[in-house]
């Protein structure tokens, strides 16, 4: 089996450690715009070797799509157009789905391709950010699977199981709504409360000095890297706008509460966002 893997990063890096590992790839070729994130990867035996887009699609068996959602969406239709006439799987690691099922939609290759989206991840980028394990025990979620050729897809469930990962199955749009709810709002409240504390640590010096593990889990994310995020949240605006509208409307309960000092005002909707313990453990 040769992969090539287009975006050498924390996503794509840390695929293809554990293939490698696991005897799923014999040879893996890299493709990134960014020339010290190829050295990076060959360095670290991340790759075997890199190449053209082109020429390591046409060597490879796999194509594994892992940059920002919006250039994934820019190559995909090249590359089917590429692998015509061969048994060759395109799969991607996007966070968003719908924009990618509309421009692969009706191509006469859409069947080598497998949407797929694994729920793993950190707040870290490049290939130095790679990790074995990543993905070990997450969930994979894959998109319109009814719309890939039957062997492209056993073939991702095989390196999923590979990975092992929980496979779950859904449309397109379906999952946009579902991660900007779970995934996508996450990140933008990380971000604009770091923008708020940094707001506030420009008047008080001291401020993240105290800052202890709650401040850190929460914000955590927003050292994610924004040629990631800005694409996703712009390929998802209509479900994360809906999404945040709800969010703002929460924070608003609280702020009344607080503003009226409802102290069985605020227990009852704590109590109320207690319930997502059941969810969750």
């Amino acid at each position: 089996m040769t992969i090539a893997v287009i975006g050498i990063g924390l996503i794509g890096g840390s695929l293809m450690i554990d293939l490698r590992k696991r005897g799923f790839a014999d040879k893996i070729i890299g493709v990134d715009s960014n020339l010290q994130h190829r050295n990076i990867a060959q360095l670290c035996g991340i790759v075997d070797e890199t190449d053209t887009l082109e020429n390591a699609v046409d060597r490879s068996d796999l194509i594994v799509l892992s940059t920002p959602v919006d250039a994934n969406c820019e190559m995909l239709p090249l590359i089917l157009d590429r692998i015509n006439g061969t048994s060759k799987v395109v799969t991607d690691m996007g966070s968003t789905k719908g924009r990618i099922a509309r421009v692969s939609a009706g191509h006469r290759n859409r069947g080598r391709y497998v949407a797929l989206h694994p729920m793993a991840g950190t707040e870290f980028s490049g290939p130095l950010a790679a990790i074995g394990r990543l993905f070990d025990y997450k969930t994979a979620i894959i998109c319109d699977p009814e719309l890939s050729d039957k062997d492209a897809l056993r073939l991702i469930e095989k390196m999923l199981d590979v990975l092992n990962m929980r496979k779950v199955f859904m449309n397109s749009s379906d999952h946009d709504v579902h991660v900007a709810y779970v995934s996508h709002i996450s990140h933008i409240t990380s971000f604009s409360l770091a923008l708020s504390v940094l707001d506030k640590e420009r008047e008080e010096q001291n401020i993240l000095a105290l800052a202890g593990g709650g401040f850190e889990s929460t914000v955590r994310l927003a050292k994610s890297n924004g040629d990631t995020w800005a694409p996703i949240f712009l390929e998802n605006s209509h479900y994360i706008i809906e999404v945040m509208d709800n969010y703002i409307e929460k924070m608003n309960l609280f702020r009344k509460m607080i503003a009226e000092k409802d102290k069985d005002g605020l227990k009852a909707l704590m109590e109320e966002a207690n319930k997502i313990r059941k969810i969750l453990n």
